[in-house]
């Protein structure tokens, strides 16, 4: 029953998870329609790209025992995937200034993971060493992840508009989060559940900053006062059109005369 229930909340939480990765998708379909980046940040995806290469050698057996976080391994790829080509579509549609700072930001990230693959694969020689130190880096990885929208919820707050923070990635985000901490508490590793606890509760804020901000078109309707002051308007109006039209009909007939 629990190796059930494991394996129907793992296939939940992939499925979340590749919404999530996917949900960008719409954004950068507007990037690419635009040839611009607008306002949106290039800072979710670099930090998702290395979430998705920490947790997928945290996966693999080089670092777990065998293939016990195997569910880790199929997501994150999806993961990489998906984050890499945002990422390059993001620079490719930059502004020379924005291409800098993509690649300033991306350089120290490839760099992090490197360093943390080949310490793991080369210098620790037990799955439970190397699990600590992958597992600690990608767990302050995630945090960071889930924290970034914050940046995009300063924003919103600022401009009272959802534009840049869609909310398909904000309901993904959340159900993502709830699914591998449930994961996380049922395979008891604290790597695993660690970022959900507090991704949990930061979209949940999402959520609401988002409903609080979202435009709603409220149509008006006219009050009485204004239609009657519009009808007295209008009565005026006409009332001077008849009294034109006596003056020209007065005046036509004296010309006769």
């Amino acid at each position: 029953m629990s190796d059930t229930l494991r394996l129907a909340v793992a296939v939940l939480g992939n499925a979340a998870s590749v919404s999530l990765y996917a949900a960008p998708m719409v954004t950068f379909r507007r990037v690419i329609r635009k040839k611009s980046t607008e306002e949106f940040s290039c800072i979710p995806y670099i930090i998702g790209l290395l979430n998705c290469l920490l947790f997928t050698w945290y996966g693999l057996p080089v670092v777990s025992n065998k293939w016990e976080n195997f569910p880790l391994v199929t997501v994150n790829g999806v993961g990489i995937a998906l984050e890499l080509s945002y990422v390059l579509i993001y620079f490719w549609y930059s502004s020379p200034k924005g291409k800098m700072k993509v690649a300033m930001i991306t350089t120290p990230v490839l760099v992090v993971f490197c360093i943390t693959a080949a310490v793991s694969a080369f210098t620790l020689h037990d799955s439970q060493h190397r699990k600590l130190l992958v597992g600690s880096i990608g767990l302050g990885v995630s945090v960071a992840l889930y924290g970034s929208p914050l940046v995009a919820m300063k924003k919103v707050i600022e401009t009272k508009s959802v534009e840049f923070m869609p909310l398909p990635l904000s309901l993904c985000a959340f159900s993502a989060s709830v699914f591998w901490l449930a994961y996380g508490i049922l395979v008891r590793d604290i790597f695993v559940a660690g970022p959900s606890v507090i991704g949990t509760p930061l979209s949940i804020v999402q959520l609401v900053v988002y409903f609080k901000y979202r435009k709603e078109r409220v149509v008006e309707e006219p009050k009485m006062e204004d239609l009657e002051k519009g009808g007295l308007e209008l009565e005026k109006v006409v009332v001077v059109e008849v009294d034109l039209g006596k003056v020209e009909k007065i005046v036509t007939n004296c010309e006769q005369c």
